[in-house]
Parts: C-alpha cells; sequence; structure tokens
C-alpha cells in the first residue's frame, strides 16, 4: 500500500475509493486546490491511476484493502456507490471522515429504500411498489396500468438493471432471480414524461449548499448521450421547483458532497423524482468547462468542507456530448482532428479502453448559439467515435 505524499503547509489528503473517469477529472482540480488526492484503484492501469501518483491496487469490497488505505486520508469519498455499508461503518468506526455518510449513501445503494424515504418526506416520485411474486407484480399493474418499469433495487447503471415490462412474462426471469436472492424488485408505473432533467448540487458538511443551472438530458438505449445547460425552455418557475427539490432532498438526506437528482418533467411543468447519485455525475460534466466552478473542483471543496465555489453559467449556454465507444480503437487521430476542426471545443478522453456503447470521453462547446452548439458537439462525439468520417 503506497502512501500519499503530503504536500507541505498542512494541506489535506483526500482519498477516492474507486479508479473511474470521475476520480480522474478530480486529479486537476485537486491540484489547483492545492491538496493531495490518492485513489484506491482494483486496476494498476485504470483512469484514474494513469493521472494520480498515489494510486494504491485495493478492492472496494476488501475490508482491510480499504482501511489501511483510508488510514492514509484525511477524509474520503467515492468514484460510484458500490463500497458495501458494513465496510463503510469499519472506516466510520476508526474514526475515518468519509462524505457523503454511509448512512446518505444507502440511497444512492438501495433504490428501494430511496423511493420509501423520498415518499415519505413528500418528494414527488412515480407511483411505485416493492414487489416479489407475481401477484404482487400484477397487483401493481392492476394499479397502474401495463407496460411498468421493474429495476433491480441495487448496481444499476447506465439503463443496466431496467426493464420495461409489458406484461407479466417479461419479468418472469427476474423474479425468479430475485426470489433466489432473497430479494424484491421495484416496480414503478411507466410515466409519460416530456423529458429529463437533472439537478446538481453541493452541499458541505457546515450545511452550505449550492446548485448549477437545471439541465436537460437525453437518453439514447439508457445511455445518456447529451446534455443542455441549461435546460431549454424551462420556466422559472420549474427551474426553482426542481431546484428546491434537489435542495431539500440534499438536506432531508444529510448529503455532503456532489448530489445529482435525476428527474422527469411532466406536461404540465411538474417533476418527478427518477434516480439519485451521490457523487460527481455525468449529467454535470458540462459544469468542468461551462462554469465557474465545476462539479469535481466543488465536490472536493465539499468533502473538505471549504467555501464552496459560484455554480454560474459562463455562457449562455453549454453542451456536453458523451464519446461512445466504436469499432476502432486509435483514438488520438480523430481527437487531434476534432481539436483542429473545431478550436474552441472541449474535449476530455478517460483513459479508458474502447469497447462498443461504453463512455470514454466527453466533448463540451459553450456559447449562445444553441442549435450550432448541439451540431457541434455531436459532430466531434461521433468523429471521434467513428460514427462518422468527415
Amino acid at each position: 500500500m503506497s502512501t500519499p505524499v503530503r504536500a507541505p503547509g498542512g494541506f489535506p489528503v483526500v482519498g477516492v475509493i474507486g479508479g473511474g473517469q470521475l476520480a480522474r477529472m478530480c486529479a486537476g482540480p485537486a491540484t489547483e486546490l492545492g491538496v493531495t488526492l490518492s485513489v484506491l484503484t482494483d486496476d494498476p492501469g485504470s483512469s484514474a491511476a494513469q493521472v494520480i501518483p498515489s494510486a494504491p491496487v485495493g478492492a472496494h469490497t476488501d475490508m482491510a484493502a480499504v482501511r489501511a488505505f483510508a488510514r492514509e486520508c484525511d477524509v474520503v469519498t467515492f468514484d460510484h456507490e458500490h463500497v458495501p455499508q458494513e465496510i463503510l461503518a469499519a472506516l466510520v468506526e476508526d474514526g475515518v471522515t468519509v462524505h457523503p455518510s454511509p448512512g446518505a449513501l444507502l440511497h444512492a445503494q438501495d433504490k428501494l429504500v430511496m423511493r420509501r424515504v423520498l415518499t415519505d418526506a413528500g418528494t414527488p416520485c412515480p407511483p411505485w411498489r416493492a414487489a416479489g411474486s407475481r401477484e404482487e407484480v400484477e397487483a401493481f399493474a392492476a394499479e397502474v396500468g401495463w407496460p411498468i418499469v421493474a429495476k433491480t433495487p441495487r448496481g444499476g447503471y447506465d439503463g443496466k438493471g431496467v426493464l420495461v415490462a409489458a406484461a407479466i412474462e417479461d419479468l418472469q426471469e427476474w423474479l425468479a432471480r430475485a426470489d433466489e436472492q432473497g430479494e424484491q424488485l421495484l416496480l414503478e408505473a411507466k410515466v409519460p414524461f416530456v423529458r429529463e432533467l437533472a439537478v446538481l448540487l453541493a452541499r458541505s458538511p457546515s450545511g452550505q449548499a449550492a446548485a448549477w443551472p437545471v439541465v436537460e438530458t437525453v437518453q439514447t438505449d439508457g445511455i445518456c448521450t447529451e446534455v443542455i445547460a441549461p435546460a431549454p425552455g424551462l420556466s422559472e418557475e420549474s427551474a426553482r421547483a426542481a431546484t428546491l427539490i434537489g435542495l431539500d432532498v440534499a438536506a432531508e438526506l444529510g448529503v455532503t458532497g456532489v448530489m445529482a437528482v435525476e428527474l422527469f418533467e411532466l406536461a404540465d411543468g411538474s417533476v418527478l423524482v427518477n434516480e439519485l447519485a451521490m457523487r460527481p455525475h455525468n449529467s454535470g460534466h458540462w459544469s468542468m468547462d461551462g462554469a465557474v466552478t465545476g462539479q469535481f473542483e466543488q465536490h472536493l471543496r465539499a468533502v473538505l468542507d471549504l467555501p464552496l465555489g459560484s455554480p454560474e453559467a459562463r455562457a449562455g449556454w453549454t453542451v456536453m456530448a458523451n464519446v461512445l465507444g466504436g469499432e476502432h480503437e486509435d483514438l488520438y487521430p480523430t481527437y487531434r482532428h476534432v481539436m483542429a476542426r473545431d478550436p474552441g471545443l472541449r474535449v476530455h478522453l478517460y483513459g479508458k479502453g474502447v469497447r462498443p456503447g461504453r463512455k470514454i470521453g466527453h466533448v463540451t462547446v459553450c456559447g449562445e448559439d444553441l442549435p450550432a452548439l448541439r451540431e457541434r458537439a455531436t459532430h466531434a462525439a461521433d468523429y471521434i467515435q467513428g460514427v462518422i468520417t468527415q
């Protein structure tokens, strides 16, 4: 287990469990803030390990490895939500400062826990039910109508762990697996939403909070492919209401750090909470280039209880397009091409191996002409992926 090198002057070490692109994108802001970053990664060649010198190797499920890693850090935070609760509890018992806390993080780890707590707090959510049997599924469907949305309470992301079921037969395999594991499924009504929105905010241990503009997220096959900041055509009233929901949820759950609240916007302008993420989030990548304070700097500020930076947008519009893996692995020529073609473009690649459909980077453009920005971002992402060749 390597020991992070502390910066002179009493500056702290922030430990990140997980070596993915979210940890990687904290590296620049950590340097600018003067703090040392250390990541616990399960792969010495991981996205974060490529750019962060202190990157001991260990699994997030390995109690001894996580505890040894945390002993060298002043605060521990996360690249993902999958660290087991018993390991988080052990860190707290060891006196480690953990942000977000295990109690808060549980609501991002278990969707049933999240739904129960939000419903009890009066937060608007889709109609839902926990179900573990055919009879319970059919009873819920009789109330809300087919099709329904089924979700595995733990472990789903980017469309995984989500199934739109048109009939009970579509859920037979899922019910059998849930029964074997002694678990229930989360069932939700299929909401006739207009579009998907996201509220990104940060909250510090002292209770200071700051929220970025509400954004629109565009999904393709369950994967976010585009983010528009701010959400076009969203009324001030709806934006304020959505932001207040996010701030209320963060306060109710005691969240510290960055949190994303994914929302469904309905035809009347109201919103329902879809998902929570208690870490920097894909919907906030635009802020790296499009806001005064990007989400990765803000997350570090929040977990260290530093004063939060301004979340104000730098331009009228920012568009972020995700770069997905395609058929070719040699990205550098396409990377150079899009930067030469469009010098105003910002390209962020994650150092990840190419796999079709995998998020391997993103591009952002800022300005005042939204249609032109969307075209530029989409063109660059498609060119790097290999969808287009000119």
